[in-house]
């Protein structure tokens, strides 16, 4: 453990961070897996509005510092590809 004062402060900050994080991190995870359900399911119209869903959140988390922009980009970019190769 840290014995000076701003040091202690600091790993009680990032000890916090990590748990809001975490969950923000998972929240993201799980918005794009329901997209990849939706494609493997051939289902369309329900892969559509997962997609918008998984933007938006791709979109806050990216704002956040959650994900890095081009992470949230490029993930972004995929899943749409997957999703307009539907017919």
């Amino acid at each position: 453990m840290a014995n000076i004062k701003s040091a202690i402060k600091r790993a009680r900050q990032n000890t916090k961070r990590n748990a809001l994080k975490s969950t923000q991190r998972s929240v993201t995870r799980t918005a794009i897996k329901a997209v990849i359900a939706a494609v493997e399911e051939q289902n369309k119209e329900l892969a559509t509005a997962e997609l918008k869903k998984a933007e938006k959140i791709l979109d806050s988390m990216a704002s956040k510092k959650v994900v890095h922009k081009n992470k949230a980009s490029r993930t972004k970019s995929r899943l749409n590809k997957k999703v307009k190769a539907l017919t």
